[in-house]
């Protein structure tokens, strides 16, 4: 069996739909799945159990000669959400007790970490394990995927195959019930479809015009991918940041997303929300050099392809 945690969110479960495309039917799906607006994510994947993430633990000691592989992709991923004992229970707490069973039990664990570790980029976006403790992430939940990573490296008993995975700005199918969470594809593709134009935040760095902040923008195809080999792999554990090694601006995604519904571009500027300007990033990009080393060979869904098969295929239909 493969468990996968987080089944009912939106990498978890386009996760799943992978494994499903490739034949895998022997799928756990571990969440809380009373959220209404996440049901369509999970309902039409092929599993053979769903496990509430609270009954977990107890479930995995029983059955766990039957597991030969666990993705612990569940968490609390809002950035805006302020309290940190949320934090502790479902992303640092958790992912230690899981830790611990698969220490016990011999499994390969591969779990979720993010670029959010890295806070203002101070100190670059390198995946070297050395670095880890010298971020400083500017938000609980930030801190709280730091703090497992920290924790990960400095456990001497570990899985005999694990990694975390610093996910970047990742974008595509199954992420509706985000909200305010989702991508800016998303939100494009809304306020473009309800008013006509995009507001994108203005700047307020001098070493960029407005629309032109950078980020890795991944399309979620490519980190089900990266999920998959990493399956298969089994070697070379460690901490790896998961982007597609290129920064494009959000004007560059806001035109991709215009472009795929078949309309002009109508950008304008809105200032960025006073409660988060000082923590507000104007650039990221992986260094995925050591995920390429490990054999990791697969190009990258370009953003204009991946934005107009997301619009097209998905956000359109929907």
């Amino acid at each position: 069996m493969i468990v996968i945690t987080g089944a009912a969110g939106f990498i978890a479960s386009f996760f799943v739909q992978k494994l499903n495309e490739e034949g895998y039917r022997d799928v756990v799906l571990v969440d809380d799945f009373s959220t209404a607006s996440k049901k369509a994510n999970w309902e039409g994947l092929n599993y053979i159990q769903k496990i509430d993430r609270r009954k977990f633990f107890s479930w995995l000691e029983e059955y766990e000669k039957e597991i030969q592989f666990v993705f612990h992709l569940g968490a609390r991923t809002d950035t805006a959400e302020f309290d940190t004992n949320i934090f502790d229970e479902l992303n640092l707490n958790y992912s230690r007790q899981l830790w611990r069973l698969c220490v016990k039990y011999g499994l390969p664990l591969v779990y979720a970490s993010s670029a959010a570790t890295y806070g203002m980029g101070e100190h670059g976006f390198d995946d070297k394990h050395e670095l880890i403790k010298k971020l400083k992430p500017v938000n609980p939940y930030g801190i709280s995927k730091n703090e497992f990573d920290k924790w990960a490296l400095s456990e001497n008993k570990k899985p005999y195959f694990w990694a975390g995975l610093k996910f970047f700005n990742v974008y595509g199918p199954n992420e509706n019930h985000k909200e305010r969470m989702a991508s800016v594809v998303w939100h494009t593709f809304n306020q473009v479809t309800e008013t006509g134009t995009m507001k994108l935040f203005r700047s307020q760095n001098e070493c960029y015009k407005d629309g032109e902040q950078l980020r890795d923008f991944i399309y979620v195809k490519d980190i089900a991918e990266v999920l998959y080999f990493l399956m298969h792999h089994r070697k070379d554990s460690g901490i790896y940041n998961i982007g597609t090694g290129q920064a494009r601006s959000f004007i560059d995604l806001a035109t991709a997303t215009f472009s795929a519904m078949g309309k002009e571009p109508n950008i304008s500027f809105i200032d960025v929300p006073f409660d988060i300007q000082e923590k507000y990033q104007y650039y990221t990009k992986a260094n995925i050099d050591k995920l390429r080393a490990i054999g990791f060979n697969k190009e990258f869904t370009s953003l204009e392809d991946g934005v107009k098969e997301y619009v097209q295929g998905y956000l359109m239909k929907d």
